[in-house]
């Protein structure tokens, strides 16, 4: 039986790779940018989703095991999954800092849970009781499968951090009943929303297990031959098109795609695969390339939550839900500990502060399920105790009929130090810079220990202080982002995109010192990207910024919003300043008669981080900037 990890528990354990991730008592998040969202999470979020989640019957729904004659079903199918979640979340928060009360609400919830479970495993609140269909009747939309792959995860946290126990009880069962299902003499059906695949791989890693891989890896290979009923959005929809290994690119629902790659890493990892993970890392840097936003956002499509083809992404019609955003980070961290390529860091960085960040309010009470890069109307603000009906788009809410985005993101933040750094066969890599301790092992046994200071992102200066080390030489790698040309490492130019290697016999109080530049950039889209193209958006650092009503005050209307990229933007305060003003558009009865509107009158127009953005009341919001057409435009200040 698995004991509590350690290190404190890591999200994912692979037995082999290029790098050995670390555990929440290796690494930890101090102050800073992450540790206030970290907080926001732990005293907002948490209890935030508890109470709702109790409120619309989603916990209520597990007392059915006790039930007698027909049962009602509170929520969607899947709303088992979200208790899942919260309870993951729950006990990663409960690994960062400790909180009997926090921990006893977990047993609380693990009870209800298992009074729910049938004798041979069978564990859903929405299906095979009285009024409701059988087991395992709708493959394609009952999510049975993928609701045990979140309570399977949740039970790997909780064992990862505590210990086995009750929860690792329940998610053995289920998982034997899985195996027992849909083993190759079994059901050869798939689940319609991926998850499962990962899940079984992790509790795997946990118990050691081997027909959990070995069902984890089946999945996987009858995935792809359109087992599943025909439907309106097509087999591309479930990941159920094209067999894993002969795809080239992700596609169909962005969340289901992102969480079945996951699995298929973990897959590879495991089996010693290198084909198959050579296969998926290549669908992803594809889509990396050319189906995602400049936020690291992925999903273009509202139907169906869905990638579109390649280079189709509108701004006002941008999906990129704030699951598909944690699924990503997910698969980064994957594709990083396999194959050790600092780039998936980057990737990492890149949708941790710009979607993550974004998602929650300052109070962690409310959130956005989708993230437009562009909002013509104004937002509007939401009462507190409404459920929302309608998530693709619009200003944050308390709480939607599909809330699966909160308890997501409050899972990857309560887990974020383990992304923080990582070791390798000799030493250790800083993958993120935050304010940070990290105090661990390296695989000869001896022991690092070193604290990271730095305002990171308003400031791009990093010191790392050696606090702890057993003597002799090692590695103290650090990366060196793919936007920061002129970055230094104790003074020396280095090349952007790369990593630095700093070898020596470290010794308590030694420091390295990091500079990025933080200059304020313009950014141009490919050309075959046509929704934008003409426009230039503005980053700082990792940061992508907009334009927002409030703030771009007097302006008003940001669709007549237009910048000129020939003055390059600059800071000011907290935000960034670009040269821009509002053209004069005229009606006219036909809107294709070729007029053009005059370059407008120029002066400061103030940006801020998009992940600022919808905080001061109603607003509108754009990330991609038209430009002045004229090489000569008037300017107000003579």
């Amino acid at each position: 039986m698995a004991a509590s990890d350690p290190t404190g528990g890591r999200p994912v354990d692979p037995s082999r790779g290029a790098l050995r991730p670390l555990g929440l008592a290796e690494a930890r998040i101090t102050a800073g940018f992450w540790a206030d969202r970290q907080r926001v999470i732990s005293e907002g979020s948490l209890d935030h989703a508890r109470a709702w989640m109790d409120k619309v019957g989603w916990t209520g729904n597990f007392t059915i095991g006790a039930a007698t004659g027909p049962v009602e079903h509170r929520g969607r199918e899947f709303a088992d999954s979200e208790v899942y979640k919260l309870i993951e979340a729950m006990s990663w928060e409960t690994g960062r800092r400790a909180d009997p009360a926090r921990v006893r609400e977990i047993d609380e919830l693990v009870a209800l849970i298992g009074g729910a479970q049938e004798p041979d495993g069978y564990l859903n609140t929405a299906y095979g009781r009285d009024g409701q269909q059988p087991r395992w009747s709708d493959l394609r939309w009952g999510h049975e499968l993928y609701c045990a792959g979140h309570l399977l995860q949740a039970a790997v946290a909780n064992t990862r951090v505590h210990g086995p126990g009750p929860l690792l009880d329940i998610a053995r069962k289920v998982a034997d009943h899985i195996c027992a299902t849909f083993g190759k003499d079994g059901n050869s059906g798939i689940c319609g929303h991926p998850e499962i695949e990962p899940a079984l791989v992790e509790l795997y890693r946990v118990t050691g297990e081997r027909r959990y891989l070995d069902q984890a890896a089946l999945f996987v290979e009858r995935r792809g031959h359109q087992s599943l009923p025909p439907h309106q959005f097509g087999a591309s929809y479930f990941s159920d098109d094209i067999p894993v290994r002969a795809a080239t690119v992700l596609r169909g629902h962005a969340v289901r795609a992102l969480y079945l790659a996951c699995g298929v890493v973990d897959v590879a990892v495991e089996t010693g695969d290198d084909e198959l993970l050579e296969a998926v890392a290549a669908q992803f840097d594809r889509t990396w390339a050319r189906r995602t936003y400049l936020t690291g956002g992925m999903g273009s499509r509202h139907m169906d939550e869905a990638f579109s083809d390649d280079f189709v992404l509108p701004s006002d019609r941008a999906y990129s839900e704030s699951c598909a955003s944690v699924a990503a980070v997910m698969l980064a961290w994957r594709l990083l500990l396999a194959t050790g390529e600092a780039r998936y860091a980057d990737v990492i960085e890149r949708i941790l502060y710009n979607v993550v960040a974004t998602a929650i309010d300052d109070d962690g009470r409310a959130f956005f399920y989708a993230h437009s890069l562009h909002q013509r109307t104004p937002t509007r603000a939401l009462p507190d105790d409404e459920e929302q009906l309608g998530f693709g788009g619009g200003p944050r809410a308390p709480w939607f009929e599909v809330s699966c985005c909160l308890p997501n993101v409050s899972r990857l933040l309560a887990a974020l130090s383990t992304y923080v750094a990582a070791a390798d066969d000799e030493g250790l890599r800083i993958m993120q810079y935050a304010d940070a301790t990290i105090d661990t092992t390296l695989a000869d046994g001896r022991r690092v220990a070193l604290e990271t200071s730095t305002a990171y992102p308003v400031d791009g200066d990093v010191t790392i202080r050696i606090t702890a080390t057993d003597g002799g030489e090692w590695p103290l790698t650090l990366r060196i982002p793919a936007w920061a040309e002129g970055a230094t490492v104790d003074g020396v130019t280095r090349a952007a995109g790369a990593t630095v290697t700093v070898r020596r016999a470290f010794v308590a109080g030694d420091e390295v010192r990091l500079h990025l530049p933080m200059a304020p950039r313009f950014t141009s889209p490919d050309p075959r990207i046509d929704a934008v193209r003409g426009c230039v958006a503005v980053e700082r650092g990792p940061v992508v910024y907009c334009a927002e009503s409030p703030v771009a005050e007097p302006l008003g209307d940001l669709d007549q919003l237009r910048v000129d990229p020939r003055r390059a933007p600059a800071d000011h305060g907290d935000g960034v300043e670009v040269w821009g003003g509002l053209a004069t558009e005229t009606d006219a009865a036909w809107p294709y008669a070729g007029a053009t509107a005059d370059d407008p009158p120029l002066g400061l127009v103030r940006l801020l981080p998009y992940h600022r953005w919808a905080r001061r009341g109603p607003a509108t919001m754009r990330v991609w900037l038209p430009t002045v057409q004229s090489p000569r435009a008037r300017s107000t200040d003579g």
